[in-house]
């Protein structure tokens, strides 16, 4: 009987298909490779040279509204008019603290002497001569003069003597050269004052100059982190969670911006000068600079001037800020304490800053200090007097 093949055929049929649509895979997927393979590499086109790169602090902006408009008050009142602008209220500085520090009288009170150990009295203590009277070889001027140069805080130090009992007030106005309408006017009030400019404010050399040539003193005015992350302390600002390289890095930037400085304070803080190991860092750049360190205590569990006491650095602390209200009779009653404490302690250190209300009052209080039995000085004086050295 014959085979019946009927059955296999639409399997022989199916197969077919099968190898003719793999042969055409193999096909069009070889055609593809080779067209890529075989196609010229497209001319590179000349692009732009590569630019050097910015200064680290160039990328960090500043706060908006602050450096663009110079001439805009620091601490507007609320929808303040600025020729035709109307300027909301904006949370610029933290809140100062209202108390009145009086630091321990053992932090102010002149340094004991320290006693000498006798000497024998078969060998009495040869005498030295001052280093002016010593003879000194060419070759060694340079050296002895290089000795012998005064710390930075001392060599741009503004000059005066305490005048019998009278008690002592320095005036630093912090936030200086960001707003220059009003820098300038503080500028021109009578001297000295301890004029604090921001690092970041513009043309400092030729501010900071005419400051100097008023009689003023002058301080570094550093940003460091405030408690409260809605107040924004400024670009290059000091962080508590910045590496101690970077940490000396925006030191050394601040450090720079401008030479006639006896010291520095903080702007703001209130987080950054509470935390010991971040404060140690700025304590031991103010100390291998030479300078003395103001702490403006915007918090009360602030370590600045604790450290700088530890590491050998001068330092003063703010006794009163001026102007927490931003109008005359507000900054008068913190004037009136400033005077009782300095009768009662006899040097007082307070802070106001560069806005419209501060200046009229102080433009007044000022005219007849000496009248008053005050002597208005520096705050070198202050920490000359203190023993703080």
């Amino acid at each position: 009987m014959a085979k019946d093949n009927t059955q296999f055929k639409p399997n022989f049929k199916r197969q077919m298909i099968y190898a003719g649509a793999t042969l055409a895979i193999i096909l069009v997927s070889y055609l593809v490779f080779y067209s890529f393979l075989d196609k010229p590499p497209e001319p590179k086109q000349p692009g732009p040279q590569a630019k050097a790169p910015e200064a680290w602090y160039k990328n960090q902006g500043p706060p908006p509204a602050m450096i663009t408009t110079p001439d805009l008050p620091l601490f507007p009142d609320e929808h303040e008019q600025v020729g035709e602008t109307k300027v909301k209220a904006r949370a610029y500085e933290e809140a100062l603290p209202k108390e009145v520090y009086e630091p321990p009288a053992a932090l102010v009170a002149e340094p004991a002497p320290v006693a000498a150990e006798p000497a024998p009295v078969a060998e009495p203590a040869p005498v030295v001569e001052p280093p002016a009277q010593v003879a000194v070889l060419p070759e060694q001027t340079k050296s002895l003069a290089v000795s012998s140069v005064l710390p930075r805080w001392q060599q741009f130090a503004v000059a005066a003597t305490p005048v019998g009992n009278k008690p002592l007030i320095a005036i630093v106005i912090d936030d200086m050269g960001v707003d220059r309408k009003r820098s300038a006017i503080a500028i021109d009030l009578k001297a000295p004052l301890t004029l604090s400019f921001l690092t970041y404010a513009k043309d400092l050399e030729s501010q900071t100059k005419r400051a100097r040539a008023n009689g003023h003193e002058l301080m570094l005015h550093v940003s460091m982190e405030p408690s409260s992350s809605t107040i924004d302390p400024g670009p290059n600002a000091l962080l508590t969670s910045l590496s101690e390289k970077e940490l000396r890095h925006r030191l050394e930037w601040g450090f720079n911006r401008f030479s006639t400085y006896v010291g520095l304070n903080n702007h703001m803080g209130s987080k950054f000068t509470s935390d010991s190991k971040a404060m140690r860092v700025v304590i031991e750049e103010t100390k291998r600079r030479g300078l003395l360190f103001l702490d403006s205590r915007t918090s009360g569990k602030t370590v600045g001037a604790k450290l700088a006491r530890e590491l050998g650095v001068p330092v003063a602390e703010r006794n009163i800020f001026l102007d927490h209200e931003n109008n005359i009779k507000a900054v008068n009653v913190q004037l009136a304490q400033v005077e009782k404490m300095a009768r009662r302690t006899g040097a007082v250190i307070a802070i106001g800053h560069p806005r419209d209300a501060t200046i009229k009052a102080l433009q007044v209080w000022l005219k007849d200090i000496e009248a008053r039995g005050f002597q208005l000085v520096p705050l070198t004086t202050i920490v000359k007097k203190s023993g703080t050295l």
